[in-house]
C-alpha cells in the first residue's frame, strides 16, 4: 500500500483460496493488515500443518488474480520519476515475494532499479545498507524498524494500516498522508542530500 493499491486483487485471491479450502477468510479483514508474510496471515485461518500448502496455492493464483486487478497509489508514478530524475536509484525491499513484485511493478508502469522481496521488518535493513539507501518509504510501522535497522530515514505515508499521528508515534522521521506529498519532502531532502545510492 505504499507504491501499489494491492487490496482488490489480494482480497479476490483470499476469496478464491477461500472456495478451494472449504475454509472461512474474511477478505475484508484480511486487506486491512496488510504487510506481514503471508503465512502469517494464513495463520490466523489454518492450522499451522496447512498453511505450507496454502501459501503455495495463494503464491500459484496471484500473477493472475491480483496483478491484473492492481493499481498505482496516488502519486506512485510522481515519486518514482523524482527519485529518479534527480539521480536517486529506486530500490524497492518488500515482504512480498520477488516474482510477484516484479510483475506487479511491470504491470503498473513503474520502472525502479532492483528488487528484494520476502522480507519483512528490520530483517530488511540489510538490504537498505547494501543499497546504501538514503530514506525508506513504507506504510506500515515495521517499515520505521526496516529503515532504523538499514541506516536511512524513514519516511512513511498513511496509505496503509496506520494514520500520520500513529506513524508519528511510533516515530517515523516522516509521515505523509499519501505519496502525493511525498514531492515537497523529497525536494527540501535532496538539497541536502547527494545521490551516492538507493534512495
Amino acid at each position: 500500500m505504499t507504491l501499489a493499491d494491492t487490496r482488490r486483487g489480494i482480497a479476490a485471491v483470499y476469496d478464491e483460496l477461500s472456495r478451494q479450502l472449504g475454509v472461512v477468510i474474511d477478505s475484508a479483514v484480511v486487506v486491512t493488515r496488510l504487510g506481514p508474510p503471508l503465512e502469517q496471515e494464513l495463520a490466523n485461518w489454518l492450522p499451522p500443518e496447512e498453511v505450507p500448502a496454502a501459501a503455495e496455492l495463494f503464491r500459484r493464483m496471484y500473477p493472475d488474480v491480483a496483478v491484473p486487478m492492481t493499481t498505482a497509489m496516488p502519486g506512485a508514478r510522481e515519486a518514482v520519476e523524482r527519485v529518479r530524475a534527480a539521480g536517486f536509484d529506486v530500490i524497492v525491499v518488500t515482504g512480498k515475494n520477488t516474482r510477484d513484485a516484479r510483475r506487479t511493478l511491470e504491470h503498473l508502469g513503474l520502472a525502479v532499479d532492483d528488487v528484494v522481496g520476502s522480507v519483512f521488518g528490520a530483517a530488511k535493513g540489510s538490504a537498505l545498507a547494501s543499497f546504501g539507501a538514503a530514506a525508506y518509504v513504507g506504510d506500515h510501522v515495521a517499515d520505521i524498524a526496516a529503515a532504523r535497522a538499514g541506516g536511512a530515514v524513514s519516511v512513511t505515508v498513511a496509505t496503509g494500516p496506520y494514520t500520520v499521528g500513529e506513524l508519528r508515534e511510533h516515530g517515523a522521521d516522516v509521515a505523509l498522508s499519501d505519496l502525493t506529498e511525498f514531492a515537497a519532502w523529497f525536494d527540501g531532502f535532496y538539497s541536502v542530500a547527494r545521490p551516492s545510492g538507493g534512495a
